[in-house]
């Protein structure tokens, strides 16, 4: 019995720009695996989603969506462009209505976010945590929601924040684990255990 020849897998990976890539790039770019993010001029890719991370963002679009008022839409991975080099993909954004211009959107502006959302996972925790919040608050976006495992279970933690125009950072205003329930970016309730029905 001989051996099957090996045949070597060849990948072209994107050879970064001396001054890194550019939102631009981020949408032009040939073969991109979806999802990909702009980060300080570097191209971020995510690693498969988890059950956790899926179900959690399927509870708060359709709980984000059934309260959300006229002038406001809840859009779930869009790319937000925060400037020249910055393009990260909140798991869900809520937008001003008029930002939504068309079914071939690709991306919003910072300037149209009122909510970025982020659910937590072991690859993206950094990024998640620290990261991405100082971006969204440098950029303006009034609130800031960080969705996290409680222990090794399927229910979640919900960190609030919201903007300090003075320090142009986030202030944690509120921590939720059965029952979110807000008044800002607009009045929202969602049962959180809905999660093990999902």
């Amino acid at each position: 019995m001989t051996a099957e020849p090996v045949h070597h897998v060849q990948h072209t990976w994107p050879v970064p720009p001396q001054d890194g890539y550019t939102v631009d790039d981020l949408f032009t770019l040939p073969n991109l695996p979806p999802h990909t993010e702009l980060i300080d001029g570097s191209l971020v890719f995510v690693s498969p989603q988890r059950d956790f991370h899926s179900t959690m963002i399927d509870l708060l679009v359709h709980g984000l969506r059934q309260c959300a008022p006229p002038h406001l839409r809840v859009r779930r991975e869009m790319t937000v462009v925060i400037d020249k080099r910055n393009g990260p993909e909140p798991d869900i954004s809520v937008v001003r209505t008029e930002a939504v211009t068309g079914p071939d959107r690709t991306h919003f502006l910072a300037a149209d976010v009122l909510l970025a959302v982020e659910v937590v996972s072991p690859d993206s925790e950094s990024r998640d945590r620290d990261t991405k919040p100082h971006k969204y608050a440098a950029a303006g976006i009034p609130h800031f929601w960080r969705v996290e495992r409680s222990g090794t279970g399927s229910r979640p933690v919900i960190h609030v924040y919201a903007l300090d125009p003075v320090t142009k950072g986030y202030v944690h205003t509120g921590m939720h684990r059965d029952m979110l329930k807000v008044d800002a970016p607009y009045d929202v309730n969602i049962d959180l255990a809905a999660v093990d029905d999902l």
